[in-house]
């Protein structure tokens, strides 16, 4: 205790197992690490952790034995310890452990707090909309929220909503209390992507220098929402579909299994099925995985929905940027529900908030919406004493702000602390935004 205090760890010594049992139950204490003897003279510390552990679930355990054996390791293990090591042990290599099981003790911390905060966020209702495909999809909601299952997968175009159809199906089921890990499927190199999942020990591989828990591990109790589960390499397919089976993960470079218990949500924008014919995706694996599906429209089959979805990002962004966007005029909704959405609700999100941050008053910007074809740039003109700029939306903001800047360097014969003053600027500014647009001016 002496070294990690000197090392500025805050320490809390305990020499017997009911002391140690006092503090964590009355939370006296709330420790990211538990580092213990294995026999302490009250009792063994692994039955002392099988019993405590949902008190300090955030906690990390590493143990420490004079008199290892390949059963007490074992049993660490699965119980969920971070690791477990034989006394004498090197301090260097004790400290990269305990360096180690902090981080990720930090980060299931974080993982348990947006827990909490999704908690009081998701439920079915937060899937907007009045048509009867929405009204659909939240009447399964409900059911599937009171019911266990093991997976589902949720199929639908990219920017329907799976990710938060996942999310209310976590925070709204029976697992709501524990983790929800996210991961991108197609977002890793194969590589990454099986470590992340999996974990690995130190020297697994090169730059392997300390343990991980996968993600598996790190959802276990809880879900994984897999999203884009179609772009997973076969190889890897398979060692999910052995989870799936034997609920039993192997870090990378480790003989040992891991008992985990996980409900996976799987996510694509393609036809899983038709993948499984053509041999890119395991049939086994799609037919473990297809307890349950649910099947997001494509907003444009749903564009009765915009009369809810609208007012309620309206009202999102109005908050985040300090906006009284009230009014909708009728052309802006008869162009908002003629538009295609290909990007679905994610492009319609998108969509809103600009209009938001560019509106003026409390009425709704049409001229921001710039839907379909984007119209030709009008002109940019100077005289000598006006900019004149188009406020219809044609013109990108960048193209704007290189046109004002490089009007006002002709005004000023080129000269950059003169074109800073009539700017309002300071030189460092504008000087990176002569170079950022490739204008020529003198330094004066």
């Amino acid at each position: 205790s002496r070294h990690y205090k000197q090392s500025e760890w805050e320490v809390s010594v305990c020499t017997t197992l009911e002391t140690a049992k006092a503090c964590l139950i009355s939370k006296d204490i709330e420790p990211l690490l538990i580092l213990s003897d294995m026999n302490l003279p009250d009792g063994n510390a692994l039955d002392f952790m099988e019993k405590l552990k949902k008190h300090v679930s955030s906690a990390e355990w590493i143990f420490l034995t004079g008199f290892g054996s390949v059963p007490d390791s074992v049993r660490a293990l699965r119980l969920g310890a971070y690791d477990f090591l034989e006394k004498p042990c090197d301090l260097d290599r004790l400290d990269l452990i305990v360096a180690s099981a902090a981080r990720s003790a930090t980060m299931r911390r974080r993982v348990i707090d947006e827990t909490k905060q999704g908690y009081r966020k998701y439920s079915p209702e937060a899937f907007v909309g009045q048509s009867s495909a929405a009204q659909g999809v939240r009447k399964l909601l409900m059911r599937l929220t009171q019911v266990p299952f093991s997976a589902l997968i949720i199929g639908g175009e990219t920017g329907t909503g799976k990710g938060l159809i996942a999310r209310i199906l976590h925070y709204g089921g029976a697992r709501a209390v524990q983790p929800m890990i996210e991961v991108n499927c197609a977002a890793l190199p194969r590589e990454l992507l099986e470590s992340e999942l999996f974990g690995h020990e130190a020297g697994a591989f090169t730059g392997a220098t300390g343990r991980h828990r996968g993600l598996l591990e790190q959802a276990d109790g809880g879900t994984l929402f897999m999203d884009e589960i179609g772009e997973m390499p076969l190889e890897l397919q398979a060692k999910l579909l052995k989870v799936r089976e034997d609920h039993k993960v192997r870090r990378l470079g480790s003989e040992k299994e891991i008992t985990v218990d996980v409900q996976i949500i799987a996510a694509s924008n393609r036809d899983l099925e038709a993948m499984t014919k053509l041999g890119t995706f395991r049939a086994d694996l799609y037919h473990r995985l297809n307890v349950f599906s649910i099947n997001l429209p494509p907003l444009r089959e749903a564009v009765d929905d915009l009369d809810d979805l609208v007012p309620l990002f309206i009202e999102e962004y109005n908050a985040k940027a300090g906006r009284h966007v009230k009014q909708i005029p009728p052309d802006a909704w008869q162009k908002l529900k003629a538009h295609e959405w290909r990007g679905n609700v994610r492009e319609l999100r998108n969509v809103i908030e600009r209009c938001v941050l560019f509106a003026e008053s409390h009425v709704f910007p049409v001229q921001w919406l710039q839907l379909g074809r984007t119209p030709e740039p009008s002109p940019c003109t100077a005289d000598t004493t006006h900019i004149h700029l188009p406020l219809d939306g044609s013109m990108p903001l960048e193209e704007m702000d290189k046109f004002i800047i490089k009007t006002a360097l002709e005004r000023a014969d080129h000269n950059l602390m003169a074109t800073a003053r009539a700017l309002g600027t300071t030189r460092e500014t504008l000087r990176y935004r002569v170079k950022k647009y490739q204008l020529n001016c003198e330094e004066g």
